[in-house]
Formats: C-alpha cells, sequence, structure tokens
C-alpha cells in the first residue's frame, strides 16, 4: 500500500477523495495502465487469443460501477481511456461488484475494471482491477499495472487503433440465475417459510438486486434506501452503529431478520428479528453452517445431528486473520478445518482455490461460493442465511444463542509516520503467551482470545482489532495495543 495525499494504491486498485486526488484524469490513466496491461504479451502469453479477445485481436474489458455520482464521469473517463489503448469495452452500467466479477467470466474478458470505493464515506471512489479469471489482482500484476500507467504512453500506442463499446444488460440477471441454481440451496423451503425481510441498501448497488433476489425467494419484503442515486443515508459500512434505522424498521414490521448491504454489494450484515446488529462476523457463520451442514451432516444452527461418520477429507473453510472466533466455531462443529490468510478478499479468494475450499469469506460480512465465483458476494450470503433459517426453523437470536458468543472490539487510529515494524516487536515483547502470526500485521492468538494489529487498504489508518469472551477482555487488549501504537 502506498500513498500520495489521499489517493491509496494497493494491489488490486486505487482509491482517493473525488476531485482532490481521484480526478477523471487519474481514472483516464490508470484505466489506460490497466488496457495495456491487459494487452501485453506479459499477462499470459496467448491467454488474448484464448480467452479476451475480440475482433481484430483487441483484449476485452469488462467496466461496472456502484452508485456513487462520481462514478458516470469516471466510467466516461475510464472508456475513453481503455478505447484509447486498443480495448474493447463491454459496460454493464450499475451493477454491484461481484456481477461484473462474474461478467468478466462469462465474457472470457481479459479483465474488469469496477468503479467503487465500497464501504468507504461518499466523498470517496476508486477503481479495482479484476483479472482474467474474476479475482482481483495480485501482487505482481498489481504492481505491473501501476507502473504502465505511471509510465504512460509507450512510443507507437497511437498506431493500434480504436476499441469498440458494447452494453451488458444481462449481467445482473445472469447473476440472480446463478444464485438461484446454487447446488444446495433449497428453495422450495425458503419460500414455504415466506419470511419478511427488512432491507436497506443503503442507496448503493445492492438495491439492483437484492430485493428481486428475496421475492424470487418467496420474502415479504419491506426496504429502505432502495434508491441508486449514491446519497447514502448513513455511513456505509454495515457495521452495528450505523443500521439504527435498519433496526427500527425490523420492530416496526416485524420482520424475521434485517439484511443491511454495502454500497457495491459484496458484504451482507443481519439485525435479528429484535432489532439487534448480531455483527458482520456471523454473516459467514451462518453461511458456513448452511453450506456444510448439506456436506457432511453434521450439527447446523447450534442443532446436535448426533456421531457423524469421519469423512475421508474434512472441509477446508479460509478466512482472513481478523474473522471472529464465531467463524472457527461453525467450521468445527461441521466437521471443517479453517485455513487463516491476510486481509483482503485476494488473498482468501486465492487461499480457496489453493485448498479446494468449501466455503470462505471474510468477517465483515463477505461469503465466497466457489461453486459460483471466488469473490465475496452479498447475493450468495443472503440466499445462505435464509437458507440456514428456513432448514433449523430457529429464529436468528436463537442460532446466535445456540453457539459460544464473543466479544470482538475495533478501533483504528491515523497511520502517520508510524513505524509499523518497531510496533510489531513491541506488542509481541508485551504478549510473550501468544501464539504469533505475521502473515499481515500482526496477530496475537491464544485459547479464545486473539488481537490483531495491521494497516489498512482501503484507508490511511492503523486497525486494531481484539476479540474475547467478553467486552472489557476485548478492549484492554486492544487498548494494550493503542497505548504502545500512541
Amino acid at each position: 500500500m502506498t500513498h500520495t495525499g489521499t489517493l491509496m494504491v494497493s494491489v488490486s486498485g486505487v482509491r482517493g477523495i473525488v476531485g482532490k486526488d481521484l480526478t477523471p484524469d487519474v481514472v483516464a490513466r490508470w484505466a489506460a495502465g490497466f488496457g495495456r496491461w491487459a494487452g501485453s504479451r506479459e499477462q499470459a502469453g496467448s491467454r488474448e487469443q484464448e480467452a479476451g479477445s475480440r475482433s481484430g485481436g483487441r483484449p476485452t474489458i469488462v467496466l461496472g460501477r456502484d452508485s456513487r455520482e462520481s462514478g458516470p464521469l469516471f466510467a466516461q473517463a475510464a472508456v475513453a481511456a481503455l478505447t484509447g489503448v486498443g480495448c474493447d469495452v463491454i459496460d454493464c452500467g450499475l451493477v454491484p461488484t461481484p456481477t461484473v466479477q462474474l461478467a468478466v467470466e462469462h465474457h472470457h474478458a481479459a479483465g474488469g475494471i469496477v468503479i467503487t470505493a465500497s464501504h468507504n464515506p461518499v466523498e470517496w471512489n476508486a477503481l479495482k482491477f479484476v483479472g482474467p479469471d474474476g479475482l482481483f489482482l495480485d501482487a505482481k500484476d498489481g504492481t505491473r499495472v501501476h507502473q504502465l500507467a505511471e509510465a504512460g504512453p509507450p512510443p507507437g500506442e497511437e498506431r493500434r487503433g480504436k476499441g469498440e463499446t458494447q452494453q451488458d444488460d444481462r449481467a445482473i440477471q445472469r447473476h440472480l440465475d446463478a444464485v438461484l441454481r446454487l447446488p444446495g440451496i433449497d428453495l422450495a423451503a425458503i419460500r414455504r417459510r415466506g419470511l419478511t425481510v427488512a432491507l436497506d441498501t443503503c442507496r448503493g448497488a445492492g438495491g439492483t438486486i437484492i430485493p428481486t433476489l428475496l421475492e424470487r425467494l418467496g420474502c415479504r419484503v419491506v426496504a429502505i434506501n432502495l434508491e441508486t442515486d449514491g446519497r447514502f443515508p448513513r455511513p456505509p459500512e454495515p457495521v452495528a452503529e450505523n443500521l439504527g434505522d435498519l433496526a427500527e424498521l425490523v420492530r416496526k414490521s416485524g420482520a424475521a431478520l434485517g439484511i443491511a448491504i454495502d454500497p457495491d454489494a459484496d458484504r451482507l450484515a443481519i439485525v435479528d428479528e429484535t432489532g439487534a446488529a448480531i455483527g458482520e462476523d456471523y454473516t459467514l457463520a451462518f453461511a458456513v453452517r448452511a453450506v456444510l451442514d448439506g456436506q457432511t451432516g453434521r450439527r447446523a444452527a447450534g442443532q446436535d445431528a448426533g456421531p457423524v461418520r469421519p469423512s475421508a477429507r474434512p472441509p477446508i473453510v479460509v478466512c482472513n486473520l481478523s474473522t471472529s472466533l464465531v467463524v472457527e466455531d461453525a467450521a468445527r462443529d461441521c466437521g471443517a478445518t479453517v485455513v487463516r490468510t491476510p486481509v483482503g478478499e485476494a488473498h482468501v479468494a486465492r487461499a480457496m482455490r489453493a485448498h479446494g475450499a468449501a466455503i470462505g469469506g471474510e468477517g465483515n460480512g463477505g461469503v465466497i461460493d466457489p461453486r459460483l465465483h471466488l469473490g465475496r458476494d452479498a447475493p450468495v450470503a443472503a440466499a445462505w442465511v435464509l437458507h440456514l433459517l428456513a432448514h433449523a426453523g430457529r429464529r436468528v437470536s436463537q442460532v446466535v444463542a445456540a453457539a459460544p458468543r464473543y466479544a470482538i472490539v475495533k478501533v483504528k487510529a491515523a497511520r502517520g509516520d508510524i513505524a509499523l515494524a518497531a510496533l510489531y516487536t513491541a506488542v509481541q515483547k508485551a504478549f510473550p503467551d501468544a501464539t504469533p502470526d505475521t502473515q499481515d500485521g500482526l496477530r496475537l492468538a491464544w485459547p479464545a482470545r486473539w488481537v490483531h494489529v495491521r494497516p489498512s487498504g482501503t484507508e490511511p489508518v492503523v486497525r486494531v482489532i481484539a476479540e474475547a469472551k467478553t467486552k472489557p477482555e476485548a478492549q484492554s487488549l486492544a487498548d494494550s495495543v493503542l497505548k504502545l501504537l500512541r
């Protein structure tokens, strides 16, 4: 991660404050760099001819955006830049991020660009780069795109000719149909339950897909903030402190649960039937129980199914280092093994592919079902949560209460000129009895508690996350690290 003012450059893209560090010129420069990368021999030799080229051997790039007000202008800049460096563009318009990832695979494109700042505040926007496999770029390819963006046009580029643009108006429909075809999701059982679902899509891209999905699953939908105009009525991250209006809607409507979606619809958070936000980590925990119950026959939703014959190979669940222990508990109940990775969808997705994982994701409400695609997907998460409730015959609060509970504390401090290596050394020295993990910053673990300190990949801050059996214990862990940080 590098910073220029507020412009943040990471492996998978670039983000900044609109009009300050992220302007149409910056968008055009980075889109052109990505287009050059897609068209270069470095991408994979003959891949251009096999998957990603259209007329005239030009690489094809899929483009999509969330609902932010700067999105249309930035999309224009990206299209002009991509076609200017000889790429054809398939424009999906205003769609969820996972819809773009699926469209890259559907069109056998050379890559994709999503114009979204995800959960960042409304003044931000970003470009996220997708490779031909539908995954966000790894470090090697992300670095190459950065180099090409900074280098500018090579000699003779103007002779390559301009690319063409076409619209893809069926990307969302294909995404919906694919979710409803996922193996294991019991559509009939969900429809029989006829659940009332309160929904808040924060006036983001989720409004284009989630209401229709819920209706096709036989749910009665009561909703707020479905408009897709990017005028976020609350801080867009779907964390508990931002979900007061959804909680009130649940209570007033008598809904079985509330669902909150982030602006680009790759994350989902749950509010229980009493209006209590249960925490984003439970989204993945619920999905783990739903998916693995059908595969292993073990306990789901805290129900003891009795003895189970051991399988030849336990299923694998992949999550990042900052994900709650509720996911480990869910995996253990279902006879699965947990693999942890650095924070970031790309890390989780690649580990899932390497390990042949059954399910995975991140504790921020992101669920990845590899049978659809290796990307966080809020529609997938919604379908599996509803499947779990339909099969368990329990309320959300009962599912939560049936498993061990933890308190998680998340704080952040300005990055500034903090010497991270020295900080990690000091933290590890302060807790010599902990088991360290240095894949991503520093995570220290004990039985039933842990603390993780790392630089953010989306904001100029250092994040400290701690979890324990009680909130005072978790807060104490976080405060100890903050004290050393300051």
